[in-house]
């Protein structure tokens, strides 16, 4: 099978299942061609390739590779994008500014949904999200932005201002506070102010 991505989201093939042996993560999936016969890639993502995530990263630390597994199907006519993300990434702690490991392995199932008529198809805990708003791009085809929606979910894993549980406020002092200006009453100057008007 072919390195290039775009075949993957074009291809005729009736293989379902890519693995990442051959190709990279593709960022879109032809809805035109897999939403019916079903459309699954699995294999290692590094971090750094989502392009929002890798602002939040720490660069103290190495980025390890996460596993993604992930599988458009069918079910009570709605389609779904099922994944699996295994790993963790290093953030910036808040507090102290080190490094901080935030666990990203979970499952996700998204309800891809043609009109708000479908919701009535699935359950009320499911998450789901409105084709219309997903696909933006004008092409020939209908393209499913996989690796977006992967990072979306990712971004909304990982903390807002990641912390330690337990760590010290990072605090910076420059030079000594001369012992005058500790001693010194703020009012001191006020005072005096008044005394001339």
């Amino acid at each position: 099978m072919s390195n290039n991505t775009e075949n993957i989201v074009s291809s005729d093939h009736a293989a379902d299942t890519v693995s990442s042996n051959s190709v990279n993560m593709p960022e879109s999936i032809s809805l035109d061609k897999w939403a019916d016969s079903g459309f699954e890639w699995q294999g290692e993502v590094v971090p750094v390739s989502f392009e929002r995530l890798m602002t939040l990263l720490s660069t103290e630390r190495e980025q390890q590779s996460l596993q993604l597994s992930t599988h458009l199907y069918r079910h009570n006519s709605v389609l779904h994008l099922s994944f699996k993300l295994v790993g963790e990434v290093w953030l910036t702690c808040q507090r102290c500014l080190q490094p901080v490991l935030i666990e990203l392995t979970d499952d996700y199932d998204i309800a891809l949904l043609n009109d708000d008529s479908q919701i009535r198809l699935i359950d009320d805990e499911q998450d789901h999200l409105l084709l219309d708003e997903i696909i933006t791009e004008q092409t020939p085809e209908r393209l499913l932005p996989l690796k977006k929606l992967v990072e979306d979910e990712i971004l909304l894993k990982v903390p807002m201002a990641p912390k330690h549980d337990d760590c010290e406020m990072a605090t910076t002092q420059f030079g000594e506070i001369p012992e005058e200006a500790e001693s010194e009453n703020p009012f001191a100057a006020l005072a005096a102010l008044k005394g001339k008007l």
